[in-house]
């Protein structure tokens, strides 16, 4: 294949690391301005560790929204007891980049990536899928099953592929310091790897490699919005652009132009025209109309012309193509943002 090696790693986060935390928080402010005003501005960055939590960024809005009630409310509902001091500096969007975003032009400039592959229903390569839903499987086994109550939040997952064949599986998870190091791998092989990846034969199992997971979340490390999009996309597999997702509202083609590159290769693929699709789209601030649009396939042929022909690049296109003024945010903020059949750039 052209863009999926034979030999990667993917890895993927649960919701309760440290940079999910950040996302999660960033994409619930953001979510809430949108709520009570659709046309709202949100540019916010969250930075957490050790008991202190910064919110700060640029919002322009009616809509009024308590930033640090917010936080605490994510940090709980996410599974963490622990305080927080929180300091939010918010101001409004520079009127050097509104003029421009007024007009309907882009909220920033680079370039963005999407892309799809037929290797499965979700239409992202299956390792991918595999290393989410294993870190998603942590979450819901600590939430919902008695027997994993000595799970804490933060957790980290990874598979590795040789020759197309997975060669090891990565669990770490976050434990009370009461449990075995042998009941956990007892219990995380039976109920979160055989379950996700089937049979383990010829493949190396690591769980909590150092022995001892205890200390984590904020307790144990920072967290910042935007420091896991490898996750958020696909794992590295692919190209990605300059910018993060989380925390900024759609006229921030980031984020925005990312999600079309995605719905349009992965309608390149549904409709027959490739079996993998990888779309580039570039722009200058403040301009609507894309500098680039280029679409290729696993032959690395253009489908550029079919692209152009059939979808609308342009910033406030994209919006209304894809509803990206509803608050769906805080739903993409962990578990990577494609594939998920209930987003509107995953339909077909």
């Amino acid at each position: 294949m052209l863009y999926k090696p034979k030999t990667y790693t993917v890895e993927s986060v649960t919701s309760g690391h440290p940079d999910k935390v950040c996302d999660q928080i960033s994409d619930a402010i953001l979510d809430a301005c949108l709520k009570q005003d659709p046309m709202s501005r949100v540019a916010v960055e969250t930075f957490g560790g050790h008991g202190t939590l910064l919110i700060g960024g640029e919002v322009t809005t009616t809509a009024n929204v308590d930033f640090a009630e917010i936080a605490r409310r994510v940090y709980k509902e996410i599974g963490y007891d622990q305080e927080l001091d929180i300091l939010v500096k918010i101001v409004k969007q520079s009127p050097d980049i509104s003029q421009g975003v007024d007009t309907g032009g882009a909220g920033d400039q680079g370039i963005m990536y999407g892309y799809a592959t037929d290797e499965t229903k979700e239409f992202m390569p299956g390792a991918v899928v595999q290393v989410h839903a294993l870190a998603k499987k942590l979450e819901e086994l600590r939430k919902n099953n008695p027997a994993f109550s000595w799970m804490r939040p933060d957790g980290k997952t990874q598979i590795s592929v040789q020759d197309g064949k997975i060669s090891s599986v990565l669990v770490s998870c976050q434990h009370a310091e009461s449990i075995d190091s042998a009941q956990i791998r007892e219990q995380i092989i039976e109920h979160v790897i055989i379950p996700v990846i089937g049979d383990l034969s010829g493949m190396e199992i690591f769980i909590n490699p150092t022995g001892r997971f205890v200390q984590g979340g904020f307790e144990g490390d920072t967290g910042l919005t935007g420091r896991k999009i490898m996750v958020d996309t696909y794992c590295g597999l692919v190209p990605h652009g300059g910018g993060a997702f989380s925390g900024k509202d759609s006229t921030k083609v980031d984020r925005s132009a990312a999600y079309m590159a995605r719905f349009v290769a992965k309608q390149m693929v549904a409709q027959g025209h490739a079996k993998e699709c990888l779309v580039s789209v570039a722009y200058a601030i403040g301009k609507a109309e894309p500098l680039m649009v280029e679409a290729l396939n696993e032959k690395g042929e253009s489908l550029a012309e079919i692209v152009k022909k059939t979808f609308d690049f342009r910033p406030q296109a994209i919006i209304e193509t894809l509803n990206l003024r509803s608050p769906i945010f805080q739903g993409t903020a962990a578990y990577g943002h494609f594939g998920k059949a209930d987003f509107p750039w995953e339909k077909i």
